[in-house]
């Protein structure tokens, strides 16, 4: 489903229009940085379907990934984020750890009843 915002941005890909109404990448910030790895990771748990095909795909070593680099950057920040970065990124990664048990839990379901 396309949101009213996706709707009527002019903008390519990715991109966002800036004050001038020029197309350009959004600001590069730790908060976009980690979003976009959650994303992924909702993604390859067949929680966010391809924009392109509307299929929901399940692909528990990429979705690990996408959780093992959150993690890590949790790691390697700790004491240098502001409250506001770490407290999302702690909420981040609790919420998708918990999808990703669900969904690890739902495949083996389907799996024993087909």
């Amino acid at each position: 489903m396309v949101s009213e915002y996706e709707q009527d941005c002019p903008c390519g890909d990715g991109e966002v229009p800036d004050q001038e109404g020029g197309c350009v990448m959004p600001e590069v910030t730790f908060m976009a940085f980690i979003m976009s790895l959650n994303t992924s990771a909702l993604f390859h748990l067949g929680e966010i379907a391809d924009p392109q095909t509307g299929e929901k795909i399940i692909d528990f070593s990429l979705a690990r990934h996408a959780i093992d680099t959150l993690v890590l950057l949790q790691e390697k920040t700790k004491g240098n984020l502001d409250s506001d970065e770490s407290e999302m990124l702690k909420n981040l990664l609790y919420d998708v750890k918990m999808r990703f048990v669900q969904v690890a839990k739902d495949s083996k379901k389907d799996t024993k009843s087909s």
